[in-house]
């Protein structure tokens, strides 16, 4: 991305305190709670706010030190510790390092003048070191430096934001000590350092389209035309203009899983990325139960902390009905006839999810109902179509005796509200 900015002509906090306020981002919603069938889904919306800056940032601030760079590093020293407390306000995590290059006629092409530290003193002086040096011809030794920070010379954190805020006014020999513009590039791009170039001046840092290939090909950002008492200012820009790459992973119990569409996408920093989610029950999962994901969102591949992690919580419906019915049971000794005919059942009723799932009677021939009985019951069951419903308890074996008008008709309905019935015969007495 090549952008040119409008900056107040020095970087006081108040204008640089924009980035500052763009809190860490967010998961929105960051958690769903919901209640499904076996077999089904849901998709929802999920949007992603994304920092102003990416987390866990290891900057390199790289500066051409030439003579023609004198009042824009004087500005950058002037404003260095509020460029970082800027930053650490966003993230706080930030660490910087500090890197000078000069041209080939003079000693000290390369200068590390401090590696990755989060003490703001010791970022500020080693801004505060970097002194002049003659730049001959135009053309400086940025390839050479910048091959230097993507080849080791500066120790980036594990799993760390990478950015090289390099900012210079002068194009840079090709080859640079042997180092091509491809080495350069190769070097960043094997590190994983977004490039943020600064182009102060006339743009003679990209006119010959180096800073263009080198943020490109690191997805970075080229800053144009900014005036030396802008760089500051410029700097905060650039760290907050940088490609975010936005995906999610998700962890979830057996019978649950969800998908994103897209599966990851790339954003400005301090943007959303919009996700459509679909969350799906198996057709075998568990009846009855709640089956959990949690989907944790990266930034860049990298964990971007709080407020990115999304919970999902789905009630698995009970969507079979209980079974219920009449077997042959025990006469009052205790054995069982071998024909139904004698009227002694027992009654049993089970579910796929309620341990137990009471029974009642319901007489065809009548309005009477009985019950509830647990199942196992056992019961003496006689139909008298002119007598008067009854349930009384019986004796030994056998829990009750049953009259009814009609058949005995079962019902059994589990807490999901689903109903079976079953009917219970015996020929009428007379």
């Amino acid at each position: 991305m090549n952008h040119r900015i409008s900056a107040a002509a020095v970087a006081t906090a108040a204008a640089m305190g924009l980035v500052a306020t763009a809190a860490a981002g967010a998961v929105d919603p960051i958690s769903v709670n919901e209640a499904l069938d076996p077999g089904t889904s849901i998709t929802i919306t999920k949007t992603v706010s994304t920092p102003a800056l990416p987390p866990q940032p290891d900057i390199v601030l790289l500066v051409d030190r030439t003579l023609s760079m004198n009042s824009a590093i004087a500005g950058v020293k002037a404003n260095m510790a509020t460029i970082i407390s800027t930053v650490s306000a966003s993230q706080p995590d930030a660490q910087w390092a500090v890197a000078s290059y000069c041209d080939v006629e003079e000693p000290n092409l390369f200068l590390l003048h401090s590696d990755l530290t989060a003490t703001t003193a010791d970022t500020v002086a080693a801004v505060n070191s970097i002194t002049l040096c003659g730049g001959g011809d135009e053309p400086e030794d940025q390839l050479n430096a910048l091959w230097e920070i993507g080849s080791g010379a500066v120790n980036f954190r594990t799993d760390s934001s990478r950015i090289v805020v390099w900012f210079g006014d002068a194009p840079g020999h090709d080859p640079s000590l042997g180092h091509t513009l491809a080495d350069a590039t190769a070097s960043l791009v094997s590190a994983e350092a977004k490039v943020v170039a600064i182009s102060v001046g006339f743009n003679r840092l990209d006119v010959t389209g180096q800073a263009t290939a080198i943020t490109d090909a690191t997805g970075g950002t080229l800053l144009s035309g900014i005036a030396v008492d802008e760089v500051s200012a410029a700097i905060v820009e650039g760290l907050s203009n940088l490609p975010v790459e936005v995906a999610g992973t998700s962890v979830c119990d057996l019978g649950l899983s969800t998908t994103l569409d897209p599966v990851s996408q790339t954003v400005t920093s301090g943007q959303e990325a919009v996700f459509e989610e679909t969350i799906t029950v198996a057709a075998d999962a568990p009846q009855g139960t709640t089956l959990n994901c949690e989907t944790q969102f990266t930034l860049n591949a990298a964990d971007a902390g709080d407020g990115f992690t999304q919970s999902v919580s789905i009630d698995v419906n009970d969507v079979m009905a209980p079974e219920v019915g009449c077997v042959p049971g025990p006469n009052p000794g205790g054995k069982i006839p071998g024909s139904t005919n004698s009227g002694f059942f027992e009654m049993v009723s089970s579910d796929n999810v309620d341990a137990a799932v009471g029974i009642y009677v319901h007489d065809t021939a009548s309005s009477a109902v009985f019950g509830p009985y647990p199942s196992g019951t056992t019961i003496k069951l006689t139909q008298a179509p002119g007598a008067t419903p009854s349930v009384v308890p019986f004796r030994g074996a056998v829990d009750w005796k049953v009259k009814l008008k009609g058949d005995a008709e079962l019902h059994a309905t589990d807490a999901a509200g689903y109903e079976t019935t079953s009917l219970c015969l015996v020929p009428p007495h007379h």
